[in-house]
């Protein structure tokens, strides 16, 4: 081989080398490029994710409601507020040992259902109390008993004079007087829970009326029980 043919030789060998290299370097760069979409797209979903659940979880009673379930929350807070104030009456008031634990259990446990309560109806832009008129004294479980000023004719709910009453009596005389009226109260309040119960739409709410028979009904037995032995 002549000097020419070498060196032609040899720049061939260059071109080819120069050629591979840079195809390797593009496959690389490709890879790459390719990683880093895939980093992307999972830093995408991830970020997507948190979002949705935060929204889903903003709600606290998320799904489908309807009327009856409004109803229920609108009717259930103040007659949870009467309850919960009928048992503070009680320190201070009450003589038996078992009639002032009940109240405290009544009182932590009312108290949170109603914050619950609330907050449903304002993710549901709703107002906390019934408005327009409408007359709730002909549904079901809204015919009993005589009614407060603030909510006349509601299922269970004491009137302005039982609730004074209550407040003026002591000792046994206020033992006896809080567990006849719990248990008219409680009555009252698993009417209203049993009508969501078969009317209502919305998990949440439904559960909570579930919550409320199972429970309010095992406190009226247990009211029952103390009238027996006072």
């Amino acid at each position: 081989m002549n000097a020419i043919e070498h060196s032609t030789s040899t720049s061939r060998r260059r071109v080819r080398r120069t050629a591979l290299i840079g195809t390797v370097a593009a496959a690389g760069l490709l890879l790459a490029a390719c990683g880093g979409n895939d980093d992307m797209g999972g830093m995408d979903h991830g970020s997507k994710s948190p979002s949705a659940s935060a929204t889903s979880g903003s709600n606290p009673a998320p799904g489908a409601f309807n009327d009856a379930d409004v109803m229920f929350a609108q009717m259930m807070i103040p007659h949870h507020e009467q309850a919960v104030k009928m048992s503070q009456l009680a320190d201070g008031r009450a003589k038996d040992a078992e009639v002032k634990d009940l109240a405290v259990e009544i009182e932590k446990a009312q108290g949170p259902e109603i914050e619950k309560m609330k907050s449903w109806l304002k993710a549901w832009g709703k107002p906390t109390s019934p408005s327009g008129g409408m007359d709730h004294s002909s549904m079901p479980g809204m015919d009993h008993g005589s009614g407060s000023s603030e909510s006349p004719g509601m299922s269970g709910m004491m009137s302005d004079e039982d609730m004074k009453e209550l407040k003026a009596a002591k000792g046994t005389d206020f033992d006896k007087m809080f567990a006849k009226m719990m248990i008219d109260h409680h009555n009252g309040a698993i009417d209203m829970a049993k009508d969501e119960q078969k009317n209502g739409k919305n998990t949440t709410a439904k559960k909570l009326a579930d919550d409320v028979v199972k429970a309010q009904s095992t406190e009226v037995e247990q009211l029952n029980n103390i009238l027996d032995r006072l």
